[in-house]
């Protein structure tokens, strides 16, 4: 698993580059607050607060994301505000943050901006929580959260955006045709009532570290769509956590807050989780943990009872997720995972028709576009198929047709890769038969897509073979040949890999 992490590909070191980035921008805000005289306390709500801007603003645009950024505060600070109130009163501090946990989930209809700004007002409820927040720190806080963002956005629109090099790419959203009701008004209602039992059995554990569990319900929602992918969430989510606590009892506990040993290793762990988290969500959640512990150890809190409360509130709130989803309004892996491959499909005619139209002379096609776009997508494809390629998965039929379609998608995407590369060339010949080449693998997305019930549909492919003259049509006829073998494992056949489960 940690091996998988380090050999992932990482097209212009992007993760690398998010996760550099995001020590820059943390390191700065608490820098700037710990100048400006803010309290330790003030100086995490504000860490946090840059943590959450440069982690989950992802608007396709930088552009976008300036304007997300800047809305952070309008919903962050109310909801602060809200909890530090109701801090003494706990019924109606709890309904609130259900509350708040409902409406941020709901948010994700309006796409990334809906994410990003109802992930920042859960997560200051959250903070309130873990720091004991009261009425009357919120003018320091509210200093040292602007302060933070204003330090994290002058790092990521400043001195360090590398987005505005690198093509735009639309963020896909989620389909919303299973069922009767919407996909996010499912997930706000099963959060909101997985975040209850997981608050109810939180505090019969603790009185005082209950909201854990709710964290824990919320993160596992994050990103899901499918009973599926949330079950597979949750199991990574207290295997990481575990892990994070055996490395919190050798490092978090002998530090005791130690001021620059706890800072060294709380930038190694924001990196960790900026550079791990689009590849393995287990260790993400490994180094959140171990950067929850030191900031534990700096307040003065931290005991090896803590460490294993921390595991037990966080099972408690995977298995209100579980439980949610599977009997709340349940969303089938099968409907997420075909509509998504079906997306990443129309994408990889859309980019050979944007790759041949530039071939062909067209100097305002573009596939770069569509190809960070596919790229995404296959990100997507690979989340909704998690379920089925899983170690614990009992169907080896499934398993082998799931990881077959991941592999032929990864082989669509190279050919696609390779195609716009050539493209972009501008002494790239202009061969008449990429038109021909180029209708063929739209034929095939098209048997692909719409196949006709009870038969198994076929892809006619014309094998050529492959040569150094015809770069342009080498790729489209392993495209060709990568779409044929789609057929197999995509057919509504038993056990086939878009078979319900």
């Amino acid at each position: 698993m940690l091996k998988r992490v380090f050999v992932a590909p990482d097209p212009g070191r992007v993760r690398l580059r998010f996760a550099g980035r995001g020590v820059l921008g943390i390191s700065l805000a608490v820098a700037l607050c710990g100048f400006a005289g803010h309290s330790l306390v003030a100086a995490i709500t504000g860490g946090l607060a840059a943590l959450l801007a440069l982690f989950t603003v992802t608007d396709p645009t930088v552009r976008g994301q300036a304007v997300t950024t800047a809305l952070l505060p309008a919903v962050g600070l109310p909801v602060l505000a809200l909890a530090a109130a109701l801090h003494d009163q706990p019924v109606a501090r709890d309904l609130s943050f259900l509350a708040v946990m409902g409406a941020g989930v709901y948010a994700r209809r309006w796409g990334p901006r809906g994410h990003a700004l109802g992930v920042f007002a859960f997560m200051m409820f959250f903070a309130a929580q873990f720091l004991h927040t009261v009425p009357g720190q919120l003018p320091e806080l509210y200093a040292a959260v602007l302060l933070s963002l204003g330090a994290s956005s002058t790092v990521r629109f400043g001195l360090w955006c590398y987005e505005r090099r690198l093509p735009v790419a639309a963020a896909p959203a989620p389909p919303q045709g299973p069922g009767p009701l919407r996909i996010t008004t499912r997930q706000a209602v099963q959060a909101t009532l997985g975040g209850a039992f997981a608050l109810g059995l939180g505090q019969v554990l603790s009185d005082q570290r209950w909201y854990w569990a709710v964290g824990a319900t919320w993160w596992v929602f994050v990103n899901t769509t499918s009973r599926g992918e949330t079950l597979v969430r949750g199991f990574r989510r207290v295997l990481g956590t575990v892990i994070g606590i055996v490395a919190g009892f050798a490092v978090a506990l002998p530090l005791d807050g130690a001021g620059a040993p706890t800072a060294a290793v709380v930038a190694v762990s924001v990196f960790g989780i900026f550079y791990t988290a689009a590849v393995s969500y287990s260790w993400m959640m490994f180094f959140v943990t171990v950067m929850a512990g030191m900031l534990y150890g700096v307040l003065g809190v931290l005991d090896a009872a803590l460490l294993w409360l921390r595991v037990a509130e966080t099972a408690v709130g995977s298995l209100g997720a579980v439980l949610a989803v599977l009997l709340v309004l349940p969303v089938t892996t099968h409907a997420i995972t075909d509509a998504w491959i079906q997306k990443a499909l129309r994408c990889v005619h859309a980019c050979t028709a944007e790759a041949a139209d530039r071939l062909a002379g067209s100097t305002l096609a573009d596939p770069g576009p569509r190809v960070a776009e596919l790229e995404v997508l296959l990100g997507r494809v690979r989340l909704s198929l998690a379920p089925l390629v899983h170690p614990l998965n009992p169907l080896p039929a499934r398993k082998a047709r799931a990881r077959q379609v991941i592999a032929l998608l990864d082989d669509c995407v190279t050919e696609v890769r390779g195609l716009a590369s050539i493209a972009a060339d501008p002494d790239a010949s202009h061969d008449a038969r990429l038109s021909a080449a180029c209708s063929r693998v739209e034929a095939a997305v098209e048997i692909l897509t719409a196949p006709r019930p009870g038969a198994v549909p076929t892809v006619p492919v014309r094998v050529r073979h492959s040569t150094a003259t015809e770069p342009a049509l080498a790729h489209l006829h392993d495209l060709e040949r990568a779409l044929a073998q789609l057929v197999s494992p995509l057919s509504h056949a038993p056990y086939a890999a878009s078979t319900r489960a």
